[in-house]
């Protein structure tokens, strides 16, 4: 069952600031601490909350309430190219688009207050690990050119680490449905041929199918479907990113994000729900086909009523970078948590085409020694 409450955060005892040299702390992936980038200062993160991770009613959450949250209060700086509104560590000057390479104008950031994420999952993957994760990705590609590799040597500064918003929920559904069950069933059959001048008579076995109309319910639980709520990260690009560490789940806290960019959510709980709905209905037809049985099924109908819907609003890290082969950009997403790559890449024309041919003449080869 969703939560209709969220424990208050408390009062943060330690500053995002460094008390040796003034500057402002980072937090240090596949840690629980921040780290000033100028002096080595550390100091450990404590948590806002010791509630457990829990999901919180949804129809409560778009009527307004947020689980007795308090906004959050930051300031956003939206891409004149891509649409993408991100927020920024507050010593950044310039800087590009995490999503589309573009140059931001930081003198049109504005004072935003925001819905608070419910969770956030820190940053697991370093920046030097995601080069290496990149690096032995473009090895491993098909039909890459020779020299990608070798021209596209990457640089970790490059890399943008940003926490993507997403929709995660929590439902029960029922489902009625009406089909038909194809059961399998063999006639032996008479035929006649003829052999050598003359008519012989033989036997077969022949498939047929008995069909029977066939009506039922479903139910099926589904547990932390995430529905990306970034327009500027396509949503098949962040099911290709999971699955994701779910359990290291922390309560939203200001420290985590220290240092990394958060992109503004573009799609809403109601629209996030309706696209989970969509993303459940594959798997509520295989249910509805192995509640069915037999040997084929046809699906005429079916109707899903979703209950006790639980929702989080959270964060999840990644790093996102460009690379440029033969003056063509290719963007490239990293999980930031478990250094899975999802990219875009070249391919090979010549190595391509040898392939087929290559292919070509095995078939030609093996045609000729069956003719044989």
């Amino acid at each position: 069952m969703p939560s209709t409450e969220q424990e208050q955060p408390v009062a943060l005892n330690n500053s995002l600031q460094c008390s040796s040299c003034g500057a402002t702390l980072h937090f240090a992936p596949g840690t629980h601490h921040l780290q000033c980038s100028y002096c080595g200062e550390t100091n450990e993160i404590q948590e806002t909350s010791t509630a457990p991770i829990v999901s919180f009613d949804y129809l409560d959450f778009i009527a307004g309430n947020n689980g007795s949250a308090p906004s959050l209060s930051a300031s956003v700086v939206s891409c004149k190219n891509c649409g993408a509104s991100t927020t920024l560590p507050p010593e950044v000057n310039s800087d590009n688009c995490a999503f589309c390479a573009s140059p931001l104008v930081i003198a049109d950031a504005q004072s935003r207050q925001l819905v608070r994420p419910h969770y956030v999952l820190p940053f697991l993957v370093a920046q030097a690990q995601a080069l290496d994760s990149f690096r032995n990705w473009l090895k491993k590609l098909w039909w890459a050119p020779n020299d990608l590799t070798k021209l596209v040597s990457g640089d970790a500064r490059q890399f943008k680490g940003i926490y993507i918003p997403h929709w995660s929920f929590d439902t029960q559904t029922v489902t009625d449905y009406s089909g038909s069950r194809g059961d399998y069933y063999y006639v032996t059959e008479t035929y006649t041929e003829t052999v050598d001048g003359q008519e012989v008579t033989r036997t077969e076995e022949v498939r047929y199918t008995s069909w029977t109309h066939i009506s039922g319910r479903v139910e099926y639980d589904f547990t932390d479907l995430l529905i990306s709520a970034s327009n500027s990260l396509p949503q098949d690009v962040a099911n290709r990113l999971e699955p994701w560490a779910l359990e290291k789940l922390v309560h939203y806290n200001e420290q985590y994000v220290s240092g990394f960019r958060s992109e503004i959510y573009q799609i809403d709980a109601e629209a996030a729900f309706q696209a989970a709905q969509k993303k459940m209905e594959p798997i509520i037809r295989e249910e509805i086909r192995a509640d069915i049985g037999g040997d084929e099924q046809t699906i005429d109908g079916f109707n899903t009523t979703c209950k006790d819907i639980g929702l989080k609003y959270i964060l999840l890290p990644a790093w996102i970078s460009t690379y440029k082969y033969n003056n063509k950009l290719y963007h490239f997403t990293v999980n930031a948590c478990t250094g899975e790559v999802v990219g875009e890449r070249p391919y090979s024309a010549a190595k391509i085409a040898f392939t087929i041919i290559a292919v070509l003449i095995l078939i030609i080869a093996i045609i000729v020694m069956v003719k044989q």
